[in-house]
């Protein structure tokens, strides 16, 4: 596959899907910065294996995706698959996370010893002494934190951490609960008698503003939020 097409790929229970796709377009199309799905497509086409130039029949698509649209299709395959990136693409996007990483880091913590901040260059080292892994499409902030553990044998680190209480409606518990979790830990939850749920939240003190700004608008801002430290 040549460079100026590259190939986004979505598996469903054992079932691979594929797409061609413009390399720069399909690459901003997933990280959110255009929408127009026609720019991407090089072809109108969804294949079970390009290389081999087998189609997805009709069936296997209604059956996988509720639908034969192309475009609907298509975004779905982007967005929750992977996309075959360019190596000069790979490498401008893990340079960038991985600043966003040293950035999370210095913002959030500090040297136990000393309770002062960790300069930049000290954690960049660190993470070049430890070889850690980036992931050019997970948010900075969560592998962040996997960074921080890896970091911690060789750099003191602590990071300053926030509790808060959230109380969720009962319509929004079912998606809530899990990406309440993926942030912090809950130390504490209970069943209030209106069918909402509270909890006590432990989490990064970074992680904060991104928390309660995805938490508003998923819950079209009826969740209600307590610093309690």
């Amino acid at each position: 596959m040549s460079e100026r097409h590259i190939l986004a790929r979505l598996q469903l229970s054992g079932e691979k899907f594929e797409i061609i796709v413009n390399p720069d377009f399909a690459l901003n199309y997933k990280l959110g910065k255009i929408n127009d799905i026609d720019k991407v497509l090089v072809a109108y086409e969804i294949y079970t294996d390009v290389r081999k130039g087998l189609k997805a029949s009709s069936e296997k698509l209604m059956k996988y995706f509720k639908t034969t649209d192309v475009r609907k299709i298509a975004d779905a395959i982007i967005k929750q698959g992977e996309l075959q990136i360019t190596a000069e693409q790979r490498r401008k996007l893990i340079e960038e996370k991985r600043k966003q990483i040293i950035a999370f880091i210095t913002k959030n913590c500090i040297d136990p010893r000393t309770n002062l901040p960790i300069p930049a260059l000290r954690v960049e080292q660190a993470m070049d002494q430890v070889k850690v892994s980036i992931d050019p499409f997970k948010e900075a902030e969560g592998q962040a934190l996997k960074v921080i553990d890896a970091l911690k044998p060789i750099l003191p680190l602590k990071i300053e951490r926030v509790k808060l209480e959230v109380k969720v409606k009962p319509e929004y518990v079912p998606r809530m609960y899990n990406f309440i979790k993926s942030y912090g830990y809950l130390e504490k939850e209970e069943w209030l008698n209106d069918g909402s749920w509270k909890a006590d939240v432990d989490m990064p003190a970074g992680l904060q503003a991104e928390f309660l700004d995805k938490l508003n608008r998923f819950t079209k801002g009826t969740a209600q939020v307590r610093i309690l430290k």
